[in-house]
């Protein structure tokens, strides 16, 4: 996006223009050495930053413009969406990344948080022995993991990192100190969730009015609280998260507010690591697509459903057809039969990642697939382990943002605190999250103990599938990613169909409707052309398909003839901003 389409953007949603000019008055710091000694040649004109609020693609941008890396402007992103966004993402919670090169190397980093040493496969049963309700689990600190993402940022920082530390926090401060504009969608999820909106006292000062309504649109709020933290974690670094004051009140707050099982401790909050994985990459077609392999569930669900397909000529039925969604439906169906039963902490379970992305094994799996009619029955397509699968509750509380700099590297992260304000306890002006409702509530299943159950210092499985795309020749095509729970590998599977099979611009595959299907019954977007196309599904022998407005957010950026083509979701206020 311009600078001019940005100000207009900027303008429709006053009075957000103030950080335009806030973010240009950083704190004048000389660049560092490794940023003056850059000579490799600019495979761009321009760096991007896709993100799901403007403001913080905006902070991002304004860390490349002053020479900062990929990595850099990530973590500038990450921390304003803490300000600007705080439903959904920021240092209260965690996120996966992924980072890659022009020369296709690429990084996968775990910056997941972790159950408390002391939890037990009990955690999330009531005095019966029954699960609890989701919204139960979610108040309070029962449902609080160890926060990620402040680790996994100092991590790639002192790998990748070209500007001082510092500097990266300097917009979200700004943000933070001198206030942000409220946008409808920071309004609407007030409104929709104010029992963790306003559990907190503090929250309700920021975010409510003394009437106990969400401030109007447009209210410039102000958090002096969360700028104090980030000025204290641009000073001291991770350490000021993990060790000292910080890490005592977050202990403290949470084990106060967990009814029994497990409570944190400052060990916990100390002992915490980001790690990073194996990458997990397949071929599609002539692509080689990389995303996020475990504890999360993205790269296996992605890669899994699209090799799946490689025997239909999807390019061929085009976005209209409805047996082009039909066959995505199906192979939806398979992947996360196998999603559902293996994938968890790697740390804890066994996950045989190599035999389910066996080319052979999802060709067998794709040759289920018909064109003409249903599947009766899917099942899991490798023998069961001595797991089961268990229960899943969806997050809400997701966002994803993607960077590429001038010389070609890249950062695709997914950052969350889990459901809409996490778990409802703030602490120095964040939310904490929820993260913990991602196990599975019961620990057994008709007689096997379910892999995703409850474990001290174990980190729950996720869907979150930040992904990077490189063309036939080895170059960067495309990268991607999304927020919305369960749905975020479908959501992903549609934005790689959409630009690697339809050939449509990044605009219009972000703009394209969602199927999920996680099992028998089907899920369209409600108010979609895939909801008019529900009888002709249903006359493939899908006999449970219904519509619903599901929780979708996707953020990318395209390789178009050498130059870099950015777009946000138009279902969010995302934007793709240059540098």
């Amino acid at each position: 996006m311009s600078g001019k389409s940005l100000l207009r953007l900027a303008a429709s949603l006053a009075p957000l223009s103030f950080i335009l000019s806030g973010c240009a008055t950083l704190p004048a710091s000389p660049p560092t050495a490794a940023a003056v000694a850059t000579t490799e040649p600019s495979l761009f004109d321009a760096g991007m930053v896709s993100a799901a609020d403007p403001r913080a693609a905006e902070a991002g941008a304004s860390i490349l413009r002053r020479g900062g890396s990929a990595a850099d402007a990530a973590i500038a992103t990450m921390l304003a969406l803490t300000v600007v966004e705080p439903q959904s993402s920021g240092i209260g919670g965690g996120g996966f990344l992924m980072l890659g090169n022009a020369k296709g190397e690429v990084e996968s980093w775990d910056g997941r948080e972790t159950a408390p040493k002391a939890a037990t496969p009990a955690r999330f049963l009531d005095a019966s022995g029954q699960p609890l309700s989701f919204r139960t689990a979610v108040i309070g600190g029962r449902s609080v993991g160890v926060p990620g993402n402040i680790a996994l940022a100092a991590k790639i920082h002192a790998e990748h990192g070209r500007l001082p530390w510092a500097d990266l926090f300097q917009p979200a401060i700004h943000l933070a100190r001198e206030g942000f504009a409220l946008s409808p969608r920071g309004f609407q999820s007030l409104s929709r969730q104010p029992d963790t909106g306003a559990h907190d006292a503090e929250a309700h000062t920021i975010y409510y009015g003394a009437d106990g309504k969400p401030l109007p649109v447009g209210t410039t709020i102000r958090n002096p609280a969360l700028a104090g933290t980030l000025e204290m974690l641009a000073a001291k670094g991770a350490d000021g998260f993990y060790k000292g004051e910080l890490a005592h009140e977050i202990a403290s707050k949470v084990a106060a507010e967990t009814p029994s099982d497990g409570r944190m401790t400052e060990e916990d909050i100390a002992t915490f690591v980001a790690k990073e994985r194996p990458s997990t990459c397949g071929k599609y077609r002539v692509y080689r697509i990389c995303s996020m392999g475990p504890p999360s569930s993205g790269a296996t669900t992605v890669l899994a459903t699209l090799i799946q397909l490689e025997g239909f000529d999807l390019a061929r039925l085009g976005p209209d057809s409805p047996v082009s969604w039909h066959l995505i439906a199906e192979s939806e169906r398979l992947a996360y039969a196998d999603r559902d039963l293996f994938l968890a902490d790697p740390d804890f379970v066994k996950v045989p990642v190599a035999a389910l992305l066996d080319p052979a094994y999802l060709h067998r799996r794709g040759a289920l697939i018909s064109a003409e009619r249903t599947m009766e029955k899917v099942t899991a397509g490798l023998p069961a382990p001595k797991l089961s699968a268990g229960r899943h509750y969806v997050e809400n509380g997701t966002s994803h943002f993607v960077v590429v700099d001038r010389q070609g590297d890249v950062a695709s992260w997914t950052s969350t605190i889990e459901s809409a304000f996490g778990s409802g306890v703030m602490v120095g002006g964040f939310y904490l999250n929820n993260e913990l409702t991602d196990f599975s509530f019961a620990p057994e299943k008709d007689g096997a103990v379910v892999a995703n159950r409850v474990e001290g210092g174990k980190r729950p499985r996720s869907s979150m599938a930040p992904t990077i795309v490189y063309g036939p020749d080895g170059k960067l095509l495309f990268v991607v990613g999304a927020a919305g729970g369960a749905t975020i590998p479908v959501q992903v599977i549609r934005a790689l169909v959409g630009v690697l099979d339809w050939k449509l611009p990044v605009d219009q595959a972000l703009a394209q409707p969602v199927i999920f299907a996680p099992g028998d019954t089907i899920t369209v977007e409600q108010g979609t052309k895939l909801e008019a196309m529900i009888p002709a599904l249903q006359a493939l022998g899908h006999t449970s398909v219904r519509a619903s407005q599901m929780p979708l957010k996707t953020n990318a950026v395209l390789v178009v003839d050498g130059r870099l083509v950015g777009s946000g979701d138009p279902r969010t206020e995302g934007v793709a901003v240059s540098q």
